[in-house]
């Protein structure tokens, strides 16, 4: 990290403060989102990220759950949320990602109990042809807010429904196909996520309030979308 950011040890070395002010800086100005949309314009303009089509998908991030602090309570701006058999407190980080690359090109963060369609118009830019997403997503073509987006929506079939048609192989072999090849293009909306969970280590929120998150998920998915590159390249 010294390496990177040009620091020598001949003079100071940033403190704990300094770089806890740097972040209230980005958070006041809105920087790290600032930073994300330069990023993304830089790789429009290099060819590299396209507009042609749109994975979205959400990921759960869990909060501290325990009251021991000054307030004495939990976050007030993270909920509780299902999944599965399991309860998390925590939020949402709800993402865009191009379809040919797995780059982040746009995200919101809400609470964790929020439902994933209420989002979906807040990571599709509006130039995309067509949209893949999983069956959270059913019915997101009869939303009024999403009618005005001219796109084919690809939206996976209900889990108890491809069980249903995996009972019966041979006369609903098309239709299985089909879900295998949406499952399959749709696999690259999980590398931003494998990225800054696996990678950077964000597995948990480590700041109060949605607006510090925010702000530490959009410069995660810019840093993201340049090892994203890298990775790209190196192949």
């Amino acid at each position: 990290m010294r390496l990177f950011s040009g620091l020598s040890l001949e003079g100071p070395i940033p403190d704990h403060t300094t770089i806890m002010n740097f972040r209230h800086l980005l958070e006041r100005h809105g920087l790290a989102r600032q930073m994300l949309e330069e990023i993304n314009q830089w790789l429009v303009d290099a060819g590299v990220l396209l507009k042609e089509g749109t994975l979205i998908d959400a990921t759960l991030i869990e909060a501290p759950s325990s009251t021991k602090n000054k307030a004495n309570a939990r976050d007030p701006e993270m909920h509780h949320t299902k999944k599965g058999n399991q309860w998390y407190f925590g939020m949402k980080a709800h993402i865009g990602v191009d379809a040919r690359t797995g780059l982040t090109h746009s995200f919101t963060t809400t609470a964790a109990n929020e439902h994933d369609l209420n989002q979906a118009k807040h990571v599709l830019h509006g130039d995309e042809t067509y949209v893949f997403a999983d069956s959270g997503y059913r019915g997101a073509e009869k939303r009024e807010e999403l009618k005005d987006f001219a796109v084919d929506w690809y939206i996976a079939e209900q889990p108890s429904k491809t069980k249903e048609l995996k009972k019966h192989p041979r006369l609903n072999k098309k239709p299985i196909q089909l879900e295998y090849l949406k499952a399959s293009i749709r696999a690259k909306v999980e590398h931003p996520f494998r990225i800054i969970k696996c990678q950077f280590g964000f597995t948990k929120a480590r700041y109060r309030g949605m607006l510090k998150n925010d702000n530490k998920l959009a410069m995660l998915f810019t840093l993201a979308n340049v090892v994203r590159v890298d990775q790209m390249l190196r192949a």
